[in-house]
């Protein structure tokens, strides 16, 4: 390990980990092969936390974030926030009500708080969808993380851009108390669209504004491991489930493959996937869409489908037959962990349904991407 990593120190970071959802951030800060302590985890949400007991062992605090006070944020003694706080106030789909939105109530309690605190936490961490950093929250984060001694740096970063073949684009704040404790001090004030200063990787040089050049980008995918590479389910499977549902050729409960069959895209479906341009991938490809909380519940916007047959990639224009033809499926929660890069011996609670594991997935973050901007954060080469 490198020096100035915390494992160097004798005692490990002690941190908070605010919305804490299925843990995402704790296996980021585990896979950054950081030395910490995750002193209280905080989620309301009652079946995310059923899924982050039944991995980790404990159940986070299950209060309103919104009550709490200084003084209880003070007794954890904690040197780093990590926070990933709501996101549908500042989605491009949603109403845009910014700090007016009640679900940013917690998140702007937090802030507030930071300065009355008797000891404010060394590092902060912050992620959110992209939109957030045009929002008057952002701008008032940014306000009080500087009068309070904090520099900060800013990333908008894919999993794209770290070999993963998911296009989750979010923002990123990374405020530490001592602007020389950065490797790379001279990126702050600047939002950047690059992964250079975490050197981790990336031989592809990157401007730092939104449009990238499709050059670029076509670089950027050379460099991402094809789909396949993250399925449960092999497409041989899945073309025998779909030769056999076609035949109606039924086992005893009725269904063509039990677990398999459940992810079939039904027929009822193709036309309304052909009118709502719906993305679609093949196993071979190096892109799928982002998975949205709604994946599985509703078609458009909510995540790519796969193609387990191939079909030389042509474009299908208003061919219901062809669409048919490409043994289109849903992505299985466990493929959707897997691009979220959660590890092997992450699950679900039995009791947690199919719709509800797509959910909680939905709302979680990308280890690829987190995992390095953590261990850049509390590196410290004082």
């Amino acid at each position: 390990m490198e020096k100035g990593l915390c494992k160097s120190k004798a005692e490990p970071w002690r941190v908070l980990e605010f919305y804490s959802g299925i843990g995402g951030m704790r296996y980021s800060i585990m896979r950054a092969d950081v030395e910490a302590t995750m002193v209280e985890a905080f989620d309301i949400n009652d079946k995310a936390n059923d899924v982050y007991e039944h991995n980790f062992g404990h159940r986070p605090y299950q209060g309103n974030i919104q009550n709490l006070t200084a003084g209880e944020l003070d007794k954890y003694g904690a040197d780093a926030w990590l926070l990933s706080p709501p996101c549908q106030p500042y989605t491009r789909q949603g109403l845009q009500k910014h700090s007016g939105d009640a679900r940013a109530s917690s998140f702007l309690n937090i802030l507030d708080l930071i300065p009355h605190t008797s000891r404010p936490p060394l590092m902060l961490f912050v992620e959110n969808v992209v939109g957030f950093e045009t929002s008057d929250t952002h701008k008032l984060m940014l306000e009080i993380l500087e009068e309070t001694g904090y520099v900060t740096q800013e990333f908008i970063l894919s999993p794209l851009q770290f070999g993963v073949p998911y296009s989750r684009p979010r923002y990123f704040c990374l405020a530490k108390r001592k602007s020389s404790s950065f490797l790379n001090p001279h990126v702050n004030n600047k939002l950047l669209w690059t992964p250079g200063p975490l050197l981790e990787h990336s031989d592809i040089t990157w401007t730092n504004n939104y449009d990238q050049s499709l050059e670029r980008w076509e670089k950027c995918l050379q460099s991402c491991a094809p789909i396949e590479s993250f399925l449960e389910i092999s497409t041989l499977s899945v073309s025998t489930m779909l030769t056999e549902a076609l035949n109606n050729k039924f086992d005893g409960d009725g269904s063509a493959n039990g677990y398999l069959d459940q992810y079939l895209v039904p027929l009822s479906l193709i036309e309304r996937i052909l009118k709502e341009d719906v993305d679609i991938v093949y196993p071979d490809s190096k892109r799928c869409c982002c998975f949205t909380k709604s994946y599985y519940r509703y078609v458009k916007g909510t995540g790519s489908l796969l193609a387990t047959v191939q079909n030389d990639k042509q474009p299908v224009k208003d061919n219901v037959y062809s669409l048919e033809k490409l043994g289109l499926r849903y992505f299985t929660p466990r493929e959707v962990a897997n691009l979220h890069c959660l590890p092997e011996d992450f699950q679900f609670p039995d009791h947690i349904s199919l719709k509800q594991r797509y959910a909680l997935l939905g709302n979680s973050l990308s280890i690829a991407v987190v995992a390095p901007l953590l261990r850049y954060l509390f590196t410290d080469f004082l």
